[in-house]
Protein backbone atom coordinates (compact mmCIF):
# COMPACT_ATOMS: atom_id res chain seq x y z
CA UNK A 1 0.00 0.00 0.00
CA UNK A 2 2.76 2.44 0.65
CA UNK A 3 4.46 1.82 -2.67
CA UNK A 4 1.34 2.07 -4.45
CA UNK A 5 0.44 5.54 -2.52
CA UNK A 6 4.63 5.82 -3.33
CA UNK A 7 3.76 5.77 -7.21
CA UNK A 8 0.71 7.36 -7.39
CA UNK A 9 2.90 10.37 -5.63
CA UNK A 10 5.58 10.37 -8.12
CA UNK A 11 2.69 10.06 -11.37
CA UNK A 12 1.19 13.31 -10.16
CA UNK A 13 4.35 15.07 -9.65
CA UNK A 14 5.20 14.05 -13.10
CA UNK A 15 1.88 15.36 -14.32
CA UNK A 16 2.06 18.58 -12.14
CA UNK A 17 5.49 19.12 -13.96
CA UNK A 18 4.93 18.30 -17.46
CA UNK A 19 3.63 21.31 -19.62
CA UNK A 20 -0.14 21.35 -21.02
CA UNK A 21 0.28 20.92 -25.11
CA UNK A 22 0.25 24.75 -26.61
CA UNK A 23 -2.10 25.57 -28.73
CA UNK A 24 1.01 25.83 -31.66
CA UNK A 25 1.73 22.49 -30.48
CA UNK A 26 -1.91 21.16 -31.20
CA UNK A 27 -1.86 22.98 -34.49
CA UNK A 28 -3.64 20.91 -37.28
CA UNK A 29 -1.05 20.20 -40.39
CA UNK A 30 -2.77 21.45 -43.05
CA UNK A 31 -2.26 20.73 -46.47
CA UNK A 32 -3.54 23.05 -49.54
CA UNK A 33 -4.14 22.10 -52.96
CA UNK A 34 -3.71 25.38 -54.99
CA UNK A 35 -5.19 25.20 -58.46
CA UNK A 36 -4.10 27.41 -61.40
CA UNK A 37 -4.61 26.99 -65.75
CA UNK A 38 -1.73 28.04 -67.23
CA UNK A 39 1.28 26.00 -67.58
CA UNK A 40 4.05 25.67 -65.11
CA UNK A 41 6.34 27.42 -66.93
CA UNK A 42 3.91 30.56 -66.75
CA UNK A 43 5.35 33.13 -64.36
CA UNK A 44 2.15 32.39 -62.29
CA UNK A 45 3.46 29.06 -61.39
CA UNK A 46 6.16 30.78 -59.27
CA UNK A 47 4.57 32.94 -57.67
CA UNK A 48 2.11 30.54 -55.91
CA UNK A 49 4.90 28.62 -55.38
CA UNK A 50 6.24 31.81 -53.57
CA UNK A 51 3.09 32.96 -51.65
CA UNK A 52 2.85 29.34 -50.26
CA UNK A 53 6.26 29.32 -49.13
CA UNK A 54 5.66 32.87 -47.99
CA UNK A 55 2.16 31.34 -45.68
CA UNK A 56 4.29 28.01 -44.59
CA UNK A 57 7.01 30.32 -43.05
CA UNK A 58 4.51 32.55 -41.46
CA UNK A 59 2.72 29.48 -40.23
CA UNK A 60 5.62 28.37 -38.28
CA UNK A 61 5.09 24.81 -40.71
CA UNK A 62 2.09 24.13 -39.93
CA UNK A 63 0.61 24.56 -43.36
CA UNK A 64 2.16 23.64 -46.14
CA UNK A 65 0.71 23.51 -50.20
CA UNK A 66 1.13 22.18 -53.38
CA UNK A 67 0.87 23.88 -56.87
CA UNK A 68 -1.31 22.13 -59.73
CA UNK A 69 -0.89 23.85 -63.19
CA UNK A 70 -2.42 23.26 -66.49
CA UNK A 71 -6.10 22.49 -65.25
CA UNK A 72 -5.17 19.01 -63.38
CA UNK A 73 -7.85 19.42 -61.00
CA UNK A 74 -10.28 21.29 -63.18
CA UNK A 75 -10.99 23.34 -66.40
CA UNK A 76 -10.55 26.57 -66.15
CA UNK A 77 -14.14 28.14 -66.37
CA UNK A 78 -14.51 25.83 -63.07
CA UNK A 79 -12.04 27.33 -60.65
CA UNK A 80 -14.17 29.92 -58.53
CA UNK A 81 -16.42 26.47 -58.11
CA UNK A 82 -14.03 24.07 -57.50
CA UNK A 83 -12.59 26.91 -54.42
CA UNK A 84 -15.92 26.85 -53.31
CA UNK A 85 -16.83 23.14 -53.18
CA UNK A 86 -13.10 22.56 -51.59
CA UNK A 87 -11.92 20.74 -54.89
CA UNK A 88 -8.86 22.66 -54.26
CA UNK A 89 -8.68 24.78 -51.58
CA UNK A 90 -6.75 27.75 -53.15
CA UNK A 91 -7.91 28.73 -57.23
CA UNK A 92 -6.86 31.05 -59.65
CA UNK A 93 -9.86 32.60 -61.11
CA UNK A 94 -10.78 34.74 -64.35
CA UNK A 95 -14.06 36.31 -63.29
CA UNK A 96 -14.45 37.19 -66.78
CA UNK A 97 -14.60 33.90 -67.76
CA UNK A 98 -18.35 33.46 -66.02
CA UNK A 99 -20.46 36.79 -67.84
CA UNK A 100 -22.91 38.51 -65.37
CA UNK A 101 -21.68 36.99 -62.44
CA UNK A 102 -19.53 39.10 -61.03
CA UNK A 103 -20.34 42.28 -62.16
CA UNK A 104 -18.24 44.89 -59.86
CA UNK A 105 -15.11 43.63 -60.46
CA UNK A 106 -15.47 43.85 -64.23
CA UNK A 107 -14.60 47.17 -64.19
CA UNK A 108 -11.00 46.50 -64.03
CA UNK A 109 -11.76 44.92 -67.27
CA UNK A 110 -12.54 48.46 -68.96
CA UNK A 111 -10.98 49.76 -71.75
CA UNK A 112 -7.61 52.32 -71.46
CA UNK A 113 -8.34 52.39 -67.57
CA UNK A 114 -5.41 50.78 -66.42
CA UNK A 115 -1.47 51.74 -67.60
CA UNK A 116 0.69 48.93 -65.70
CA UNK A 117 0.45 45.79 -64.03
CA UNK A 118 2.05 46.26 -60.82
CA UNK A 119 0.34 49.49 -59.60
CA UNK A 120 -3.19 48.21 -61.49
CA UNK A 121 -2.97 45.07 -59.52
CA UNK A 122 -2.42 47.34 -56.26
CA UNK A 123 -5.53 49.71 -56.99
CA UNK A 124 -7.44 46.85 -58.16
CA UNK A 125 -6.75 45.23 -55.02
CA UNK A 126 -7.44 47.88 -52.61
CA UNK A 127 -10.39 48.67 -53.76
CA UNK A 128 -12.54 45.67 -54.66
CA UNK A 129 -11.66 44.23 -50.83
CA UNK A 130 -15.05 45.57 -49.76
CA UNK A 131 -16.93 44.22 -52.59
CA UNK A 132 -15.43 40.81 -52.46
CA UNK A 133 -17.17 40.01 -49.36
CA UNK A 134 -20.75 39.73 -50.84
CA UNK A 135 -19.47 39.47 -54.70
CA UNK A 136 -17.62 36.07 -53.56
CA UNK A 137 -19.17 35.83 -50.47
CA UNK A 138 -19.08 31.55 -51.28
CA UNK A 139 -14.91 31.25 -50.82
CA UNK A 140 -12.48 33.77 -48.81
CA UNK A 141 -11.25 36.28 -50.68
CA UNK A 142 -7.73 36.38 -50.93
CA UNK A 143 -6.20 39.05 -53.11
CA UNK A 144 -6.99 40.54 -57.05
CA UNK A 145 -4.54 41.05 -59.76
CA UNK A 146 -4.06 41.90 -63.34
CA UNK A 147 -1.92 41.13 -66.16
CA UNK A 148 -0.25 44.02 -68.39
CA UNK A 149 -2.20 45.95 -70.69
CA UNK A 150 -2.70 44.61 -74.36
CA UNK A 151 -4.60 44.49 -77.35
CA UNK A 152 -5.48 42.34 -80.56
CA UNK A 153 -3.42 39.82 -81.85
CA UNK A 154 -5.05 38.61 -85.74
CA UNK A 155 -3.99 36.12 -88.56
CA UNK A 156 -6.40 37.58 -91.37
CA UNK A 157 -5.55 41.25 -91.40
CA UNK A 158 -4.20 44.17 -89.47
CA UNK A 159 -6.76 46.11 -86.58
CA UNK A 160 -5.99 49.68 -86.60
CA UNK A 161 -9.92 51.42 -86.12
CA UNK A 162 -12.86 49.80 -84.56
CA UNK A 163 -14.40 48.98 -87.89
CA UNK A 164 -11.58 46.79 -88.66
CA UNK A 165 -13.58 44.26 -86.37
CA UNK A 166 -16.44 44.06 -88.09
CA UNK A 167 -17.14 40.50 -89.40
CA UNK A 168 -14.26 38.93 -87.49
CA UNK A 169 -14.67 35.81 -85.18
CA UNK A 170 -12.51 37.15 -82.09
CA UNK A 171 -11.78 35.14 -79.19
CA UNK A 172 -12.09 37.97 -76.30
CA UNK A 173 -9.98 37.53 -72.99
CA UNK A 174 -13.05 38.13 -70.97
CA UNK A 175 -17.22 39.62 -71.13
CA UNK A 176 -16.63 43.14 -71.29
CA UNK A 177 -13.91 42.67 -74.12
CA UNK A 178 -16.43 40.08 -75.41
CA UNK A 179 -19.17 42.98 -75.47
CA UNK A 180 -16.68 45.01 -77.19
CA UNK A 181 -16.35 42.76 -80.02
CA UNK A 182 -20.25 42.43 -80.55
CA UNK A 183 -20.47 46.33 -80.34
CA UNK A 184 -17.97 46.47 -83.07
CA UNK A 185 -19.68 44.12 -85.19
CA UNK A 186 -17.97 40.70 -84.51
CA UNK A 187 -18.49 37.15 -83.11
CA UNK A 188 -17.07 36.00 -80.12
CA UNK A 189 -15.35 32.85 -79.92
CA UNK A 190 -15.36 31.34 -76.36
CA UNK A 191 -12.43 29.62 -75.68
CA UNK A 192 -10.40 29.47 -72.43
CA UNK A 193 -6.27 30.66 -72.80
CA UNK A 194 -5.23 27.28 -72.73
CA UNK A 195 -7.14 26.27 -75.86
CA UNK A 196 -7.15 29.83 -77.45
CA UNK A 197 -4.25 28.40 -80.20
CA UNK A 198 -6.50 25.60 -81.61
CA UNK A 199 -9.26 27.11 -82.49
CA UNK A 200 -7.13 29.95 -84.29
CA UNK A 201 -5.12 27.36 -85.99
CA UNK A 202 -8.14 25.76 -87.13
CA UNK A 203 -9.51 28.26 -88.22
CA UNK A 204 -12.73 29.04 -85.66
CA UNK A 205 -11.48 32.39 -84.80
CA UNK A 206 -9.65 35.29 -86.73
CA UNK A 207 -7.77 37.06 -83.61
CA UNK A 208 -7.80 37.13 -79.84
CA UNK A 209 -7.08 39.43 -77.28
CA UNK A 210 -4.27 38.30 -75.38
CA UNK A 211 -0.72 39.61 -73.33
CA UNK A 212 2.30 39.96 -75.00
CA UNK A 213 4.47 37.14 -73.04
CA UNK A 214 1.40 34.34 -72.69
CA UNK A 215 1.20 34.58 -77.03
CA UNK A 216 4.64 32.89 -77.05
CA UNK A 217 3.95 30.41 -74.00
CA UNK A 218 0.71 29.19 -75.08
CA UNK A 219 1.99 29.26 -79.27
CA UNK A 220 -0.10 31.90 -79.85
CA UNK A 221 2.48 33.80 -81.99
CA UNK A 222 2.27 30.67 -84.02
CA UNK A 223 -0.89 31.15 -85.67
CA UNK A 224 -1.24 34.53 -85.75
CA UNK A 225 0.83 37.57 -87.32
CA UNK A 226 -0.56 40.91 -87.14
CA UNK A 227 -0.38 42.68 -83.38
CA UNK A 228 -1.92 45.77 -81.80
CA UNK A 229 0.82 47.41 -79.87
CA UNK A 230 -2.21 49.76 -77.65
CA UNK A 231 -2.70 49.89 -73.95
CA UNK A 232 -6.59 48.38 -74.76
CA UNK A 233 -6.86 46.32 -71.92
CA UNK A 234 -6.08 44.12 -68.45
CA UNK A 235 -7.97 41.09 -67.16
CA UNK A 236 -8.44 40.64 -63.54
CA UNK A 237 -7.71 38.12 -61.85
CA UNK A 238 -8.29 36.68 -58.12
CA UNK A 239 -7.10 34.08 -55.44
CA UNK A 240 -9.56 32.66 -53.64
CA UNK A 241 -9.95 30.26 -50.84
CA UNK A 242 -12.43 27.31 -49.66
CA UNK A 243 -14.10 28.66 -46.92
CA UNK A 244 -14.30 25.56 -44.67
CA UNK A 245 -10.00 25.36 -45.28
CA UNK A 246 -9.61 28.06 -43.78
CA UNK A 247 -12.28 28.02 -40.79
CA UNK A 248 -10.55 24.90 -39.63
CA UNK A 249 -7.42 27.18 -39.15
CA UNK A 250 -6.07 28.30 -35.66
CA UNK A 251 -5.70 31.70 -34.99
CA UNK A 252 -1.95 31.61 -35.88
CA UNK A 253 -2.44 29.89 -39.33
CA UNK A 254 -5.35 32.22 -40.21
CA UNK A 255 -3.15 34.86 -39.41
CA UNK A 256 -0.09 33.54 -41.64
CA UNK A 257 -2.66 33.45 -44.19
CA UNK A 258 -4.20 36.27 -43.76
CA UNK A 259 -0.68 38.06 -43.83
CA UNK A 260 -0.32 36.83 -47.39
CA UNK A 261 -3.62 38.00 -48.50
CA UNK A 262 -3.33 41.52 -48.95
CA UNK A 263 -2.79 44.60 -51.08
CA UNK A 264 1.12 44.21 -50.47
CA UNK A 265 1.14 40.50 -51.87
CA UNK A 266 -1.28 41.04 -54.79
CA UNK A 267 1.80 43.16 -55.89
CA UNK A 268 3.99 40.41 -55.37
CA UNK A 269 1.81 38.19 -57.64
CA UNK A 270 0.97 40.92 -60.01
CA UNK A 271 4.51 42.61 -60.71
CA UNK A 272 6.66 39.29 -61.85
CA UNK A 273 3.64 38.71 -64.74
CA UNK A 274 3.78 42.39 -65.79
CA UNK A 275 7.21 42.37 -66.78
CA UNK A 276 7.08 38.76 -68.16
CA UNK A 277 3.80 39.83 -70.16
CA UNK A 278 5.49 43.52 -71.12
CA UNK A 279 9.26 41.26 -72.12
CA UNK A 280 6.82 39.50 -75.03
CA UNK A 281 6.70 42.99 -77.22
CA UNK A 282 10.53 43.09 -78.09
CA UNK A 283 10.49 38.77 -78.77
CA UNK A 284 7.51 39.16 -81.06
CA UNK A 285 8.94 41.86 -82.83
CA UNK A 286 12.26 40.40 -83.31
CA UNK A 287 10.60 37.61 -85.10
CA UNK A 288 10.05 37.32 -88.67
CA UNK A 289 6.73 36.96 -90.32
CA UNK A 290 5.18 39.07 -87.55
CA UNK A 291 3.97 42.97 -87.67
CA UNK A 292 3.42 44.76 -84.94
CA UNK A 293 1.75 47.96 -85.04
CA UNK A 294 1.34 51.19 -83.15
CA UNK A 295 -1.54 53.43 -83.39
CA UNK A 296 -2.09 56.97 -84.64
CA UNK A 297 -3.03 59.85 -82.08
CA UNK A 298 -6.67 59.99 -84.32
CA UNK A 299 -6.55 56.03 -84.27
CA UNK A 300 -6.50 55.93 -80.70
CA UNK A 301 -9.15 58.50 -80.07
CA UNK A 302 -11.46 56.19 -82.40
CA UNK A 303 -10.54 53.51 -80.04
CA UNK A 304 -11.48 55.65 -76.77
CA UNK A 305 -14.44 56.58 -78.52
CA UNK A 306 -15.81 53.28 -79.47
CA UNK A 307 -15.05 51.68 -75.94
CA UNK A 308 -17.48 54.52 -74.22
CA UNK A 309 -20.35 52.67 -74.53
CA UNK A 310 -19.08 49.94 -72.26
CA UNK A 311 -19.09 52.13 -68.70
CA UNK A 312 -22.71 52.30 -69.17
CA UNK A 313 -23.07 48.60 -69.50
CA UNK A 314 -20.79 47.88 -66.88
CA UNK A 315 -23.49 50.18 -64.81
CA UNK A 316 -26.54 48.47 -65.69
CA UNK A 317 -24.84 45.12 -64.89
CA UNK A 318 -23.77 46.41 -61.37
CA UNK A 319 -27.69 47.61 -61.16
CA UNK A 320 -29.43 45.04 -61.92
CA UNK A 321 -27.14 42.29 -60.02
CA UNK A 322 -29.68 43.52 -57.05
CA UNK A 323 -25.88 44.17 -55.05
CA UNK A 324 -27.03 47.47 -53.90
CA UNK A 325 -23.81 48.85 -54.89
CA UNK A 326 -23.48 52.21 -56.58
CA UNK A 327 -21.44 51.90 -59.99
CA UNK A 328 -20.89 55.68 -60.42
CA UNK A 329 -19.49 55.63 -56.38
CA UNK A 330 -17.91 52.59 -57.52
CA UNK A 331 -15.75 53.67 -60.55
CA UNK A 332 -14.87 56.84 -58.65
CA UNK A 333 -13.14 55.25 -55.82
CA UNK A 334 -11.62 52.67 -58.55
CA UNK A 335 -10.19 55.95 -60.35
CA UNK A 336 -9.03 57.19 -57.02
CA UNK A 337 -7.45 53.75 -56.11
CA UNK A 338 -5.48 53.48 -59.12
CA UNK A 339 -4.57 57.24 -59.29
CA UNK A 340 -3.22 56.45 -55.53
CA UNK A 341 -0.89 53.45 -57.28
CA UNK A 342 0.05 55.71 -60.13
CA UNK A 343 -1.01 53.16 -62.55
CA UNK A 344 -4.44 55.35 -63.78
CA UNK A 345 -4.49 55.64 -67.33
CA UNK A 346 -4.52 59.73 -68.92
Amino acid sequence: MPMRKTLLGLLVAAAAATPALTPASAEEQINLKISHWVPASHPLQKALEDWGASVEKASGGTIKSQVFPAQQLGKAFDHYDMARDGIADVTYVNPGYQPGRFPVIAAGELPFLMSDAKGGTEGLDAWYRKYAEKEMKDVKFCLAFIHSPSSFHSRTKKIVVPEDVKGLKIRPADATIGNFVTLLGGTNVQSSAPEARDIIERGVADGITFPWGSLLLFGIDKVTKYHMEAPLYVTTFVLVMNKATYDRMSDKQKKAVDDNCNTEAAGRVGEPWGKFEDAGVDKIKAQSGQEVYTLTADQLASWKKASEPLVKSWADGVKKSGSGVDPDAAMTELKTSLAKYNALTQ
